[in-house]
């Protein structure tokens, strides 16, 4: 194989490989902060978790604490802080059923499953997931 060609080869892995110029600008209101927690599931504050589609609120914890949910296949933990806004006080979800609600004058919603957002496809921000192990009755929830 000549030169040119592998230079060409490795040129062409480069470029394919490179992030894309269409990353979306607008996803960057929540801070890379630093998460590790557990919960105890046999604590009252958080058995309601050993039950599917019962999110519960944990405060002080990543940009405005988290939301955790048993989805009755396993364990999600999404920042609590709207993705589509500044960080404020109105930023922060409140729990609706299986849904996380904003508490800002355009009440994004999303799904405390997936982190997806709902009834607005105009929103391009998902909520923030942190990576959830199980040991016995803990969650340990990191990113």
């Amino acid at each position: 194989m000549s030169l040119k060609k592998l230079i060409s080869i490795i040129a062409f892995i480069f470029i394919g490989c490179s992030k894309s110029n269409n990353y979306d600008s607008s996803c960057n209101f929540l801070a890379s902060i630093n998460v590790v927690t557990s919960l105890n599931l046999n604590l009252s504050q958080y058995n309601q978790l050993t039950f599917p589609s019962n999110p519960v609120y944990v405060p002080n914890v990543g940009n405005g604490g988290i939301i955790v949910n048993n989805t009755g296949t396993g364990y999600v933990a999404f920042d609590a802080a709207d993705p589509n806004h500044i960080y404020s006080s109105c930023s922060v979800l409140a729990i609706n059923g299986i849904e996380g609600v904003c508490g800002c004058d355009d009440n994004n919603k999303y799904s405390l499953f997936t982190g997806q957002p709902l009834e607005n496809p105009e929103l391009r921000c998902s909520l923030k997931p942190y990576f959830v192990e199980i040991n016995g009755n803990s969650l340990f929830i990191s990113n």
